[in-house]
């Protein structure tokens, strides 16, 4: 955000919103508590890790299966019975299988991302999910366990259009769920995928379990307000008033960092 200083970024938002996401309306329980996400990245608070390895990304477009809409974002799901679609490297001693990856955004351009930098927000974030095939059978069990999950985070700007986005936005659904295959993801990753935070963490969703691996790509990708645009047009059915509703503001707010340690991969700027 540009009017707004960055320390008063994310109260800004929290007054501003027309409506919150109904998930978010009331408590939920947190299992354990400690390590919950999103987060703050404060840059200088970061500590530089030398030891952590570039990420290696392989992925196979024809794992890709179909877009559903699920009522509180549009997940494209993968088939991840092989280790075809993979993420290993980083901050990881396993091998994590991609299983799905979606979006959080906000109503307008000024806010829409779970985690900041700085305090400064980003219209919205991309989300790679991905599980420890070699400690787990199923995404299922993974997602209950430590170290069960490794989840690449990437904001998203607005610029010029994202061509490989675009291929996404014409075939998101109007309804529950379609047919969609042969997409590479590795296109919405940004040039330097070696340059990213990473921290433990929680789903942001429920039922935000403490087994994530964050990534967090310090790079984000250029996107076009109307790419933009269509996410905040979809649709979605409130269950408390039985009505359809825009689904926008599809983010958890942010969480205490407690006693965590964030690492970099790169030497932050001071």
């Amino acid at each position: 955000m540009t009017c707004h200083k960055a320390c008063e970024a994310v109260e800004y938002m929290k007054k501003n919103l027309t409506s919150v996401h109904p998930m978010w309306l009331e408590p939920l329980e947190v299992p354990g508590g400690d390590r919950q996400s999103p987060i703050d990245i404060s840059v200088r608070k970061s500590v530089f890790d030398p030891n952590l390895k570039p990420l290696v990304a392989q992925y196979d477009p024809r794992t890709c299966q179909q877009i559903w809409n699920n009522g509180y974002s549009f997940l494209v799901e993968y088939d991840d019975t092989t280790d075809k679609s993979t993420l290993r490297g980083g901050p990881l001693e396993d091998q994590f299988r991609l299983c799905q990856f979606h979006f959080h955004w906000g109503e307008n351009n000024d806010w829409g991302s779970e985690h900041t930098v700085d305090r400064n927000l980003y219209p919205a974030e991309l989300h790679l999910v991905h599980w420890n095939a070699d400690k787990y059978a199923l995404f299922e069990e993974a997602v209950m366990e430590e170290n069960g999950l490794a989840v690449i985070g990437v904001f998203l700007k607005v610029g010029k259009t994202h061509e490989g986005l675009q291929k996404l936005v014409d075939a998101l659904p109007a309804g529950s769920v379609v047919e969609f295959t042969k997409f590479d993801p590795s296109c919405l990753l940004p040039e330097s995928i070696n340059e990213y935070w990473t921290y433990a963490g929680s789903l942001t969703t429920p039922p935000l379990t403490e087994a994530v691996t964050w990534i967090i790509m310090k790079q984000p990708i250029e996107v076009s307000h109307n790419q933009l645009a269509v996410f905040r047009s979809l649709l979605f059915t409130s269950a408390e008033e039985g009505v359809q509703k825009s689904m926008v503001n599809n983010f958890r707010f942010q969480q205490p960092l407690k006693d965590r340690t964030i690492r970099s991969s790169f030497t932050p700027f001071l």
